[in-house]
């Protein structure tokens, strides 16, 4: 893992939002855009459009904490730890 990807992962996890699209990805893989949404809306009681779900989903993909996959024309996302295992390795654990 280079520096830069590093970066694109600290600043996705930097965001509560997207830490929050995390765990609920983490619970239950392969959710929708609309999955994600709505679920948004139950777990915080209020709800976050679609495009600000889109731009925060968008920085997790870059960073590669989030695989997407089509089924049909609908995106199907899942959190992938593989980046955050990696920054684990090559930062955190030198400052614990």
């Amino acid at each position: 893992m280079d520096e830069d990807e590093l970066d694109r992962v600290f600043k996705a996890l930097g965001d509560p939002t997207r830490r929050r699209i995390l765990d609920s990805l983490r619970r239950r893989p392969q959710q929708s855009l609309f999955e994600i949404c709505a679920l948004s809306a139950l777990q915080e009681g209020a709800a976050l459009s679609r495009q600000a779900v889109t731009q925060h989903l968008d920085m997790l993909q870059k960073a590669g904490l989030v695989r997407v996959e089509w089924s049909g024309r609908t995106k199907i996302h899942s959190f992938d730890p593989g980046p955050l295992r990696a920054a684990a390795r090559q930062w955190l654990r030198k400052h614990l």
